[in-house]
C-alpha cells in the first residue's frame, strides 16, 4: 500500500497548490464585474484545504470528510450564485428550493460521520454509512449536473460566452464525483486508486475554473468535431448499459447458492445478447445522432462535411448508382438520413415525368404525377414542400389544392424539393421519410434548396451535352446519307436504263411483263426515297393536305398481318390534316416496333377513332415493356435500341414525323405487361376552322 499513499500524497499536493493559485488569482486578476467571484474563490480555498486534509491524513480520517462536507458546500454555494451572471435574478428565487435541498443532503454527512465516529468496529454499521454516504453524494451530483444543464442551455449566447468554461470545470468535478461514488456504492468500499485520483481530477478542474473568470478568454470557445461528439456520446450510452448491468448484477446478491449463480449467468448472456442486437442498430446510431446534434450543436450540420459528401457521391458515386439522376438523388437524401428517393424531371414539352429511382421502386408513380400548377408553384417560389405539414393543413403559397394524392396517401413521403437552374424547373426530387423521425427545420431548408440548384445545373449540363453529342452524330449521319444518296441515285440510274434494255430486247412476253412491273415498282420506290432524303438534307417538308387517316390503318393492318397477328379492333372513318407518305411512314415504324417487343407470338391490337378535334389511332401490345427510365432517355433518342440489331431511329422518326404534321405521340409502358403507342393528328375540320379564325385575326389586325 505504500505506492498508493504515494500517489495520494503526490496528486492531493497538486491538487492543493493549484486550487490555492487559482483561488488567489480569482481574487487578483478576476473580473470585478463577476458577482460569483468571490464565491468562487471561496470554493477553490476550501478544495484547497480539503486537499491538504486528503495529502496529511488517512481517506477514511474524520478531519478529511469534515473538510469534503465544506468543499462541497462550497461548491454548491458557487452554483447557486452563477446563476444571476446570465442577468435573471429572479430566477434565483427559482433555484433556491433546489440548492437548499442539496446543501440538506450534503449536511447529512454530518450525521454519518458521527454514527461511523461512534460504532468504529461494527463492520455492518461502517458498511451501511458507506453506502448511505456514496448514495447522498451520488444524488448531489446528479442534481448539481441538471442544475448545470438548465443553466447552460437557458442562457442567452452573451451570457454562454461568459459561463461556458465555469460550467465546464463545473460539470467535470460533479461528473468525476458521480462517477466515483458511484463505483463505492455499488462495491462498497473506495477504490484506492480512485481515491488518489481525485486530487488529480481537482488540479485538471482547477485551472479551467479560474480561466473563465478572465475577461479576455471569455470568447474562447471548445468546439469538439460531430464525429467525436458522436463518438463520445456512443460510449456514454454503453457505459450507462454496462453500468445498469452491474447494479443489476450486484442486487442479485441477495440470492443464494446455485439459484445466484444460474441467474447472474443468465444475466450475463442476456446482457450480452441484447448489446449485439441493439447497439450496432441503425436506429440507435440515428437517436444519438439526432441527439447530439439537437443538444450538443447550434447548427444541425456540418457544412464542411456535408459538402465533401456531396462532391463524392456526384463526381464518385458507386456501381448502384451508376447514372447521374440516381447519384443526384442519394446526395440530397444523405443530407436528411432518407433511405430511398424519387427523381421527376421536366421533359420537352413542359410536363413532369419520372426520371429515376434510388431504393424506392415499390412507390407507384402516376404518369403525370405533378401538376402543371404545382410544378408553376415550385418554378416561381422554390418551394420545399413538406409533405407533413401538407397533411396538416398548413401551406405557404397556395400549395395544398394542387398536391397530387399519391404523394399524401403514401406516409412513406417525406418532402419534395425542386431544382431550379436559372429560375428555370429541371426537376424535382422526391424523398422519403428518414428512420428516425424528426420535424424539417430552416437549416434543412437552407441546404436542400442550395444543393438542389447545385444538382440542376449538374442535370442541366449533362442534358446540354447530351444534346451536342446527339447533333454531332447526326451530322455524321447527314454526311453518310450524302453517300448513300449518290448510291441510290446511281442505282436509280441503272435500273431505269435495265427497264429501257428489257423494253427492246426481252423475247419471253410473260416474263417481260412481271419484269417490267417489278423495276418499275422498285424505280418509283427508289425515286420516292431520293426525293425524301433529299428533302430532309435541305430541311424541306412536304405539303400537308387531307387524307383518310382510316384507310391508310386499314392497309397497314392488312399489310403486317401476313407475318404477325395484327387486329384492327376498331375504325373510324376520318379526314386529318397531314402528309399521308409520313404518316404510312411513322405508322409502320410503330407497328414494327410492337410486333418485335412482343412475345409468344402475342397480338398486336390497332384501334382508330376520332375524339371531336384530332384522329387518334393507338398501337397496343403485350410484350416486355419499357421502364421509367427508357422512356425517357432511350426511346425516342436516335441511336439508341434495345435490340442488338436495331438502328435505334424508328421511333424518333415516328415522332418528328408526326410532329411535323402539328401530331403529337404519347406513349405509356409498363414492365411485363405491354406498352401503348397514341398518335395524334389534327382533324381536317380542326384544321379549317383553325386557319380561318388565324385568317380573320390577320385581317382584324390589318
Amino acid at each position: 500500500m505504500d505506492w498508493a499513499a504515494s500517489l495520494s500524497y503526490i496528486c492531493y499536493s497538486i491538487g492543493a497548490i493549484v486550487s490555492g493559485i487559482a483561488a488567489f488569482w480569482i481574487a487578483r486578476k478576476g473580473a470585478a464585474d463577476r458577482s460569483d467571484r468571490w464565491a468562487g474563490a471561496v470554493a477553490l480555498v476550501f478544495t484547497a484545504n480539503w486537499c491538504i486534509a486528503a495529502a496529511s491524513l488517512a481517506f477514511d480520517h474524520p478531519i478529511v470528510g469534515l473538510t469534503e462536507i465544506f468543499a462541497n458546500l462550497a461548491w454548491i454555494f458557487f452554483l447557486f450564485r452563477i446563476f444571476a451572471n446570465d442577468g435573471r435574478d429572479e430566477s434565483l428565487r427559482l433555484v433556491r428550493p433546489v440548492v437548499a435541498a442539496l446543501a440538506f443532503v450534503e449536511i447529512l454527512q454530518f450525521a454519518l460521520l458521527g454514527i461511523e465516529h461512534r460504532h468504529p468496529f461494527a463492520a455492518d454499521v461502517q458498511l451501511l454509512a458507506t453506502q448511505t454516504s456514496a448514495l447522498f453524494r451520488v444524488l448531489v451530483a446528479v442534481g448539481a449536473l441538471v442544475l448545470l444543464h438548465n443553466l447552460y442551455v437557458g442562457a442567452a449566447p452573451e451570457s454562454r460566452r461568459i459561463l461556458r468554461w465555469n460550467a465546464a470545470a463545473m460539470a467535470g468535478f460533479w461528473a468525476f464525483t458521480l462517477n466515483f461514488y458511484t463505483i463505492a456504492y455499488l462495491v462498497g468500499s473506495f477504490p484506492i486508486e480512485l481515491v488518489a485520483l481525485r486530487g488529480l481530477a481537482v488540479t485538471i478542474i482547477a485551472v479551467p475554473f479560474a480561466t473563465g473568470f478572465n475577461k479576455s478568454v471569455a470568447g474562447l470557445t471548445f468546439r469538439p468535431s460531430r464525429a467525436v461528439t458522436f463518438h463520445f456520446l456512443s460510449l456514454l450510452v454503453i457505459g450507462v448499459y454496462l453500468l445498469a448491468m452491474v447494479g443489476l448484477a450486484s442486487w442479485l446478491d441477495v440470492l443464494s447458492g446455485s439459484v445466484a449463480r444460474m441467474t447472474q449467468v443468465g444475466l450475463v448472456i442476456a446482457a450480452g445478447a441484447l448489446a449485439l442486437i441493439w447497439l450496432p442498430s441503425h436506429s440507435l446510431r440515428g437517436w444519438l445522432r439526432v441527439t447530439a446534434v439537437k443538444h450538443l450543436f447550434k447548427h444541425r450540420f456540418d457544412y464542411r462535411n456535408e459538402w465533401i459528401r456531396f462532391t463524392h457521391t456526384i463526381g464518385l458515386g458507386s456501381s448502384e448508382e451508376a447514372s447521374l439522376p440516381e447519384r443526384a438523388i442519394r446526395s440530397l437524401a444523405d443530407i436528411t438520413d432518407s433511405p430511398a428517393g424519387l427523381l421527376l424531371l421536366v421533359n420537352e414539352e413542359g410536363q413532369v415525368e419520372q426520371g429515376a429511382n434510388w431504393r424506392w421502386p415499390q412507390l407507384e408513380v402516376p404518369a403525370h404525377p405533378i401538376p402543371p400548377a404545382l410544378a408553376t408553384i415550385f418554378e416561381k417560389e422554390g418551394l420545399i414542400l413538406d409533405l407533413d405539414e401538407a397533411r396538416s393543413g398548413i401551406e405557404h403559397q397556395g400549395e395544398l389544392e394542387h398536391v397530387p394524392a399519391w404523394l399524401l396517401e403514401d406516409l412513406r413521403v417525406w418532402a419534395a424539393v425542386p431544382l431550379l437552374h436559372f429560375d428555370r424547373l429541371i426537376g424535382i426530387i422526391i424523398l422519403a421519410r428518414p428512420a428516425i423521425e424528426r420535424k424539417l427545420d430552416w437549416e434543412d431548408f437552407d441546404l436542400l434548396a442550395i444543393v438542389g440548384r447545385q444538382l440542376a445545373s449538374y442535370l442541366a449540363e449533362q442534358a446540354s451535352q447530351e444534346a451536342l453529342s446527339e447533333a454531332a452524330r447526326f451530322d455524321e449521319f447527314n454526311r453518310r446519307m450524302a453517300f448513300v444518296m449518290h448510291d441510290i441515285k446511281n442505282l436509280s440510274s441503272q435500273m431505269s436504263l435495265l427497264l429501257r434494255n428489257a423494253e427492246k430486247h426481252a423475247d419471253n412476253p410473260e416474263f417481260r411483263k412481271d419484269m417490267l412491273i417489278t423495276l418499275r415498282n422498285s424505280a418509283d420506290k427508289l425515286n420516292t426515297m431520293l426525293s425524301r432524303l433529299g428533302r430532309y438534307a435541305k430541311g424541306g417538308q412536304e405539303e400537308m393536305g387531307a387524307f383518310d387517316m382510316s384507310a391508310i390503318i386499314r392497309a397497314t393492318c392488312k399489310r403486317f398481318a401476313k407475318n404477325h397477328q395484327v387486329l384492327l379492333v376498331r375504325s373510324e372513318p376520318m379526314q386529318v390534316n397531314g402528309q399521308p407518305e409520313a404518316f404510312e411512314q411513322a405508322l409502320s415504324h410503330i407497328v414494327q416496333n410492337a410486333i418485335d417487343a412482343s412475345v409468344d407470338g402475342s397480338a398486336v391490337m390497332i384501334e382508330s377513332y376520332s375524339d371531336g378535334i384530332s384522329g387518334v389511332v393507338q398501337i397496343i401490345d403485350s410484350g416486355r415493356g419499357m421502364t421509367p427510365t427508357f422512356l425517357r432517355t432511350g426511346l425516342f433518342k436516335p441511336f439508341v435500341s434495345s435490340r442488338e440489331d436495331g438502328f435505334g431511329i424508328g421511333a424518333y422518326e415516328a415522332r418528328e414525323m408526326i410532329r411535323s404534321m402539328g401530331g403529337r405521340v404519347e406513349v405509356e409502358s409498363r414492365v411485363d405487361l405491354g406498352t401503348r403507342f397514341t398518335l395524334n393528328l389534327p382533324l381536317q375540320s380542326a384544321h379549317e376552322l383553325l386557319g380561318n379564325s388565324c385568317s380573320a385575326e390577320r385581317k382584324e389586325i390589318a
